[in-house]
């Protein structure tokens, strides 16, 4: 059974930063599309940073020049680093990745989220 496991959330002070890390566990085969997406209290779920198998990567207009991503491909884990973090970043920040497993086809999975708080 695949699993997606967050860490790293938490509150920082604005200016500050944060590393993310989201692993996936279980009989995983491949893994392409993997991503960060982020939900603040009232709104919708939002796509932050994605990245491709060929590191290819995607960010939304608000985290370009701030925000990483990055993935290790032997350990099935994506990272978000965030810096020169805004309140307006505040929200639950949720793994995403597209893979194949044993028995399965390709398939989204979501984590459980994470909370990022920034705050003075």
């Amino acid at each position: 059974q695949v699993q997606l496991v967050e860490s790293g959330g938490g509150l920082v002070q604005p200016g500050g930063s944060l590393r993310l890390s989201c692993a996936a566990s279980g009989s995983i085969l491949s893994t392409n599309f993997m991503a960060w997406y982020h939900q603040a209290p009232g709104k919708q779920r939002e796509l932050v940073a994605a990245i491709t198998s060929d590191d290819s990567t995607n960010y939304a207009d608000s985290v370009k020049g701030r925000f990483t991503i990055s993935r290790d491909n032997a350990k099935n884990t994506v990272y978000l680093q965030m810096n020169s973090l805004k309140p307006e970043d505040t929200a639950v920040y949720y793994c995403n990745a597209n893979l194949r497993s044993v028995g399965a086809p390709w398939r989204h999975y979501w984590g459980q989220g994470t909370q990022v708080t920034v705050s003075s």
